[in-house]
């Protein structure tokens, strides 16, 4: 199985390796493009809503969206983009921060809506290995940079109430320091008290991978639609998908 696969691959990490291999204690999930294929027709198309609802002409296209996830976090992203092209005339210089404070939760409860429509599933084999881990006392967390509210419902809709209490969430600005810094995955060992050594990162992206070799722990590569050609050095697996085997 897969769980066994990450078993030999969390060795990797380990200075001395001496058999038998010590069992994995934690497998770190990252949400978007790992758990759900989210970032397409999810957050994009939640983004869009969210400027067409408060008049702001924009919109962003597949292609455009792609370059943004190069940074970390939503208001980051609108940030970037609009320090780029210029700023919209709805959004004044000197309440740009609120504004686009403002932006993002309203984005993410459209985009909480998308997943209550059912309109984002899960990917192959998410729900295969977190069952797993479930039966063999693997712990378990997500760490995004998405926010908190949004993780939790994603993993409460697509999973079930039970899973999801099986999960602890470390999101959105929980931390100041957003990916590829490491510090979501160093709060998630320190809180709950995990040996790197015995941790696997499960990433999609070449910012993920950046944060889990920085935090000194294994990562496992899913490519995500927008992460195919990424390059993904430092990871000590790459798959197509986590899938059935």
């Amino acid at each position: 199985s897969l769980l066994t696969r990450l078993h030999s691959t969390t060795a990797f990490s380990l200075p001395t390796p001496t058999p038998p291999t010590p069992p994995i204690q934690a497998i770190l999930f990252d949400c978007d493009g790992v758990l759900a294929d989210t970032e397409p027709d999810g957050h994009r198309v939640a983004f869009n809503l969210a400027f067409q609802n408060n008049d702001i002409p924009e919109s962003w296209s597949v292609s455009r969206y792609g370059k943004l996830l190069e940074i970390g976090g939503g208001k980051e992203r609108m940030t970037a983009h609009w320090n780029e092209v210029g700023w919209p005339e709805r959004i004044p210089p000197e309440g740009r921060a609120e504004t686009v404070k403002e932006l993002h939760l309203k984005k993410t409860d459209i985009f909480m809506t998308l997943i209550d429509e059912g309109k984002i599933p899960l990917r192959s084999g998410v729900l295969r290995l977190v069952d797993e881990a479930i039966e063999r006392g693997v712990q378990l967390a997500v760490c995004s940079t998405s926010n908190e509210k949004a993780v939790s419902n994603l993993v409460r809709t697509l999973m079930g109430e039970e899973r999801r209490e099986k999960f602890r969430i470390f999101a959105g600005d929980m931390v100041k320091k957003k990916k590829p810094a490491p510090d979501v995955y160093l709060m998630a060992v320190e809180t709950m008290g995990l040996d790197k050594s015995r941790c696997v990162i499960v990433e999609d992206s070449h910012i993920g991978v950046g944060a889990a070799v920085a935090a000194g722990i294994s990562c496992l590569v899913t490519k995500s639609s927008y992460t195919g050609n990424e390059d993904f050095t430092g990871a000590k697996m790459i798959v197509e998908e986590l899938g059935d085997d």
